[in-house]
């Protein structure tokens, strides 16, 4: 079993990179509660961010792996993000940003090789609402990237099924 899981609200704003941003009051608790609701027994890994990294410490022990991490961009801090961003998962190319094959290919060669590592167990994987979503639409097909985007909430956590090309919220 595979579940991917976006971070929990992070402490986010000017004064330091997203990358650095850790997780919020409101996080931290939504952190708490997201813990019941993933898969008991599961090797869990999260990006190299604080912000996924500690959604998933409440869980127990998280390995840390940097191909998990958001899409590498230069993005200024004010203005419509919201619609670069959904822009960008739907199929748009920035300069300076991450290619999305270039996203495609880590992620997944990451989600290989800890599926291997997780052996008969479940794994749980912590990372961003791009790299996610860009990842998904590749590995599944999802019909709707800038929906499925923008419908992510934080945190979130879904099932994936590769062979079947299924991505289900947990409840």
């Amino acid at each position: 079993m595979l579940v991917v899981v976006r971070h929990a609200m992070p402490e986010f704003g000017p004064d330091r990179p997203p990358e650095e941003w850790p997780l919020s009051p409101a996080g931290r608790a939504g952190a708490v509660a997201l813990r019941g609701r993933l898969p008991s027994g599961a090797l869990v890994v999260a990006s190299a961010e604080p912000k996924a990294r500690q959604t998933l410490e409440p869980y127990g022990d998280v390995a840390v792996d940097d191909r998990f991490g958001e899409v590498r961009r230069d993005e200024p801090y004010d203005g419509d993000f919201r619609a670069r961003r959904r822009a960008y998962v739907e199929g748009v190319a920035y300069p300076d940003w991450e290619r999305r094959a270039d996203v495609v290919t880590r992620f997944g060669d990451a989600v290989a090789e800890w599926q291997e590592r997780a052996g008969l167990r479940p794994l749980v994987v912590a990372s961003h609402g791009m790299a996610l979503t860009v990842w998904l639409t590749a590995a599944v097909g999802l019909d709707d990237p800038g929906g499925f985007w923008s419908a992510l909430q934080l945190p979130d956590a879904f099932t994936v099924d590769i062979p079947g090309r299924r991505v289900e919220r947990l409840p």
